[in-house]
Formats: C-alpha cells, sequence, structure tokens
C-alpha cells in the first residue's frame, strides 16, 4: 500500500539556550493512503505542532517528512506553495470562509489558479456538493448558512483540489452534534469509498470514534496508538475514552 506520509525523528524545539521548550520530541509516523487517522493528546501535548509540520505550515527543528513521496524539508517557499496547492486540503474549526463569496465560489477557490476547464470544475463542484450535502445552499454565502454547513462548505472546499492528504484540526469543534456527527460520517466516507488520507487533530473522543487509527501523543512523544479494526464504533469509542483517562489532563482533554 501507497505511504502518503512519513515522518522520521521529527523533533520541533522552540526558543533560544536556558528557555528550550520540546514541542516534539523524535516523532516517527507513517500514514497509508486511504486512512482516517485522529491525533490526540492533552493540551500542549504537541497534536497542534505535528500537524503543522506535517501540512508545511512550520519547519521542524530536525527530521525528514515525505508526503506522497516528496521530502518537504527540501523545498523552499515557492516550491512549498506549490506543493500545498496541489497536495494538500485543510479544514479549519473556524472554516475560513470568505463572506464576499457564494458557497460554490468558495468552493472552487483552490482551483481558481489551476486554469481547469469550466465542465471539469462544474462536475467536480457537483460531486463534492452531492458528497456533503450542500448542493442546495450552493448560492448562499457564508453569513447565510448554519455552522455545520459552513463546515461542510469547508470539507468540500478542501477535497475539491483531490489532495493527496487531507489535514483537519478540531473539525467538529464549533458544531452541535449533529452537524459534528454529519461531517464525521462524510469524512469516514470520503476515506473509505475515495480512498482519501485524513490526518484530524482532536480533543474529541467521539469525533476519534470515526478514525481507523488514533494516536495518542503526551508531552512531545507518541504515547501510544489505538487501531479500531473490527471494534464497532461504540467499542472504539470506549477504547478511546480509556487511553485518554490513563495519558490525565484536564476534562476538556476527554469531553
Amino acid at each position: 500500500m501507497k505511504r502518503i506520509v512519513e515522518a522520521k525523528q521529527v523533533k520541533k524545539v522552540y526558543g533560544a539556550k536556558g528557555h528550550v521548550f520540546t514541542a516534539l520530541d523524535k516523532i516517527d509516523l507513517t500514514v497509508q493512503e486511504g486512512e482516517f487517522v485522529g491525533i490526540m493528546g492533552p493540551s500542549g501535548a504537541g497534536k497542534s505542532t505535528l500537524l503543522n509540520v506535517l501540512a508545511t505550515i512550520d519547519e521542524p527543528s530536525s527530521g525528514d517528512i515525505w508526503i506522497d513521496g516528496t521530502n518537504i524539508i527540501k523545498m523552499n517557499e515557492d516550491e512549498l506553495s506549490f506543493f500545498r496547492r496541489d497536495k494538500l486540503g485543510f479544514i479549519f474549526q473556524d472554516y475560513n470562509l470568505l463572506d464576499t463569496l457564494t458557497v460554490k465560489e468558495n468552493i472552487i477557490l483552490p482551483l481558481a489558479l489551476a486554469k481547469m476547464n469550466v465542465q471539469e470544475l462544474e462536475r467536480r463542484v457537483d460531486e463534492v456538493a452531492d458528497r456533503f450535502g450542500i448542493r442546495p445552499i450552493l448560492d448562499k454565502y457564508p453569513y447565510q448558512i448554519s455552522g455545520g454547513q459552513k463546515q461542510r462548505t469547508a470539507a468540500s472546499r478542501a477535497i475539491i483540489a483531490q489532495p493527496s492528504l487531507l489535514l483537519a484540526d478540531e473539525p467538529t469543534g464549533a458544531l452541535d452534534s449533529k452537524s459534528a456527527t454529519d461531517l464525521l460520517e462524510s469524512l469516514k466516507n470520503l476515506s473509505e469509498q475515495d480512498h482519501a488520507t485524513i490526518l484530524m487533530v482532536t480533543h474529541d473522543a467521539f469525533a476519534a470514534s470515526y478514525c481507523q487509527r488514533v494516536i495518542f501523543i503526551k508531552d512531545g512523544k507518541l504515547f501510544t496508538e489505538l487501531v479500531k479494526g473490527k471494534s464497532t464504533r461504540k467499542e472504539f469509542f470506549q477504547k478511546v475514552l480509556d487511553v485518554l483517562s490513563a495519558l490525565g489532563g484536564g476534562a476538556n482533554d476527554v469531553i
């Protein structure tokens, strides 16, 4: 099976001598094509730092990272800019939609620079709109739609360019339970049916229970991982809760 993410001995240190904080400490991580992987851990454990490093938003202090066969550490800023556009999709907790554009215009934004022909553009919009159930709101503006619809719009925008890797940072954090469930079901189907590769940082054990595998980080190091296997989602949810309990941390890290 094709490896989409391969991180080796990734370290991220902030500060200078005497005031050094190690956010990531020699992380090794492999993600195969089509996997839906969750990243969990207490606040300050290094989850978002890991996601930012894999997303090329931040640079590791040492180590190597390959995404879809390319070592992103060796790239200059121009190369990284094209790489992000062509290979990565992002879903953020706060949606990052442009209020002056319609839902449809927001979705096609990543393809605006790709000079794609109109027929292909329309085909892809129809495909993602159907997948995320937002066809009726394509002509509306972000201020006219609900939080759940905004996040499904953001998810549609993230996948329309068919990226090698989809990165989601607390995508259900601002959603009610029904909207969160709808989004998670869509991401799960995206992984299972379209072989999309998804990495999701979350505090939420319910969200993590939709993943095929969950990696737990503590103090910048890999603590353990859980593989769903043949467990039901309910059984997997309980296993995630058990590990979070062993990890420690505040109540916000478990709910």
